[in-house]
């Protein structure tokens, strides 16, 4: 069951907020949907957004000012929590890199984490499913981009099942977290030692080996002044080599002087959804 916890009219559509009982998560979970006008009138192409560590569903409504140019193009925005919360189990915010707000995106095999922190499943199934059943969106005009944390988990989601999204960005994405210090301290934590099983969750990995594209063009936003560039967290170089050598068409650009933080994202949103609504205008 679905409740609506606000709505808001934002640029002649509705900015809205939502909790559901997830079976996935086995937890309620919190979301957000924009919808825009056009959605009054048929069914619109929609946009799932992934936040990065420490940000809830209400991030990306309340920073990026993506609404303006959702209404004008069309698009409906959904974006989720970033873990499940409260889950009762010891010291899951304790620590702002691991547990609560930094559930990576994947299906953790690793008790205590195993049976709550399935983000991977509930994005892809769980809230696309309830998101179509619920709002007027158009179920074959599905993309999905993110930020950071979020921006790995679009990649990792887009590139194993491209059938469901037919588009993907992102900014400043964690392109390989196998490799990266966030990673390599998440990763054993949810996922066990086996490095293998890590590869499922890792955008460059997923890349390595393939001799054709795996989904359509990416498009990625990458600050210089991110310091967390400079920390060897992100590795854009790696993604760029990978999908040169899977022939996987990637527009990266390099934005001078922009940091990790949200004034980026507001910088370059309309590039964005703009880049969304080409792509998924042509998939209809």
């Amino acid at each position: 069951m679905m409740e609506t916890l606000s709505q808001h009219s934002c640029f002649d559509g509705i900015q809205g907020f939502y909790r559901h009982s997830s079976e996935t998560i086995g937890l309620p979970m919190r979301f957000a949907v924009y919808q825009p006008p056009q959605a009054r009138r048929a069914p619109v192409p929609v946009v799932f957004y992934l936040a990065g560590l420490t940000c809830t569903e209400e991030t990306f409504a309340i920073k990026a000012g993506a609404q303006r140019i959702a209404a004008q193009l069309g698009l409906m925005l959904v974006s989720c929590d970033t873990s499940p919360r409260n889950t009762g189990i010891a010291g899951e915010a304790d620590d702002w890199e691991f547990g609560s707000g930094a559930g990576f995106y994947l299906n953790a095999t690793e008790q205590p984490w195993a049976r709550h922190y399935r983000m991977y499943d509930y994005v892809r199934d769980e809230l696309r499913s309830l998101v179509l059943a619920q709002f007027p969106a158009s179920s074959g005009q599905v993309g999905i981009f993110g930020h950071s944390m979020g921006g790995h988990g679009a990649l990792v989601l887009a590139l194993r099942n491209p059938a469901l999204y037919r588009s993907v960005s992102a900014f400043a994405p964690i392109c390989s977290p196998s490799r990266c210090p966030w990673g390599l301290k998440a990763f054993p934590r949810y996922l066990g030692a086996d490095r293998s099983a890590w590869q499922l969750y890792d955008a460059v990995e997923l890349l390595q080996g393939h001799a054709a594209a795996l989904t359509s063009e990416i498009l990625v936003d990458q600050g210089t002044g991110d310091k967390f560039l400079h920390q060897g967290q992100l590795l854009p170089e790696l993604l760029e080599a990978a999908c040169r050598s899977a022939g996987q068409p990637l527009r990266l650009r390099r934005q001078d002087g922009y940091d990790h933080g949200y004034y980026f994202v507001a910088s370059f949103i309309e590039d964005h959804l703009r880049f969304h609504a080409a792509t998924l205008h042509a998939a209809a």
